[in-house]
């Protein structure tokens, strides 16, 4: 067993970035009353995205996710409910190709249920003898629950495999991602499938804080945009059976938003 900064037997849960989604993952510590290698979470949490992803017109929107998991031995299960609130331009999709499809009617506001995920996570399909690092398969799906009248979604599903390497230091935690997303066509797109990446680490300030930085790269979903980029820092520390994250984000290509800020609940028993 790996006794290092991320410890099997232990190991923060939901602390990987998800290279398709909106928010940073939460760093979720493992409960000391969990039963063996089973243990459930769950999380709430807030972000505000703003962006003109290229174009003329400001998107602003808050995202706010309601989430849910299981760990059963090595397999993970977790389903995320998003709820959406959007100030764009009349005609603007939010889960366009390669981001979102700015529309050119007056601004509005509309409000409702995101893109429902569900994720599976087999943990140490592949592991070092001293366990200093680790890989873990990861799949998740991206229901199209979302209006698309509203603007809050594209209405299809897109799937995405995962592969995480991970290592582990004294102190910190290492992390490189990589996998491949088959999108779902809404009508009047033909959305290229794509790779998704990230890298980055997470660092052991004292025994209940954490700060981490990642960057992130989706491939675009349509020829005409540039591939999304984005770096991610966080900082988070917990007070009793809770743990608090705040993140930042900077979009780091005209398909990204400019910026992001975060704010996460989450919590083990």
């Amino acid at each position: 067993m790996n006794t290092r900064c991320s410890p099997r037997g232990g190991r923060e849960a939901g602390w990987l970035p998800a290279a398709t989604g909106v928010l940073l993952a939460l760093v979720v510590p493992a409960s000391a009353g969990a039963a063996g290698d089973r243990e459930a979470g769950i999380a709430v949490g807030t972000e505000f995205v703003s962006g003109e992803y290229g174009g003329e017109e400001r998107v602003e929107e808050w995202y706010t996710r309601f989430s849910g998991w299981v760990r059963l031995g090595r397999v993970s299960l977790q389903l995320t409910v998003p709820w959406l609130s959007v100030d764009a331009p009349a005609g603007t999709v939010i889960d366009g190709p390669g981001g979102p499809v700015i529309g050119d009617g007056p601004r509005r506001t509309e409000s409702g249920i995101g893109d429902v995920t569900a994720a599976v996570t087999l943990r140490d399909v592949w592991q070092a003898a001293d366990g200093a690092a680790a890989l873990d398969l990861a799949g998740e799906v991206k229901l199209g629950t979302a209006d698309e009248d509203q603007g809050l979604g594209s209405g299809e599903t897109d799937i995405t495999l995962r592969a995480d390497y991970l290592a582990f230091f004294d102190r910190w935690t290492g992390l490189a991602s990589l996998g491949y997303t088959v999108r779902g066509d809404p009508a009047g797109f033909e959305l290229d499938d794509g790779i998704v990446a990230a890298a980055g680490g997470l660092f052991r300030v004292t025994a209940a804080n954490r700060a981490g930085v990642f960057l992130e790269y989706r491939q675009a979903a349509y020829f005409a945009n540039d591939d999304p980029l984005e770096l991610t820092g966080f900082y988070s520390w917990r007070a009793g059976p809770w743990r608090t994250s705040l993140s930042l984000r900077a979009g780091l290509s005209d398909s990204a938003p400019d910026w992001g800020a975060g704010l996460s609940l989450a919590t083990t028993f």
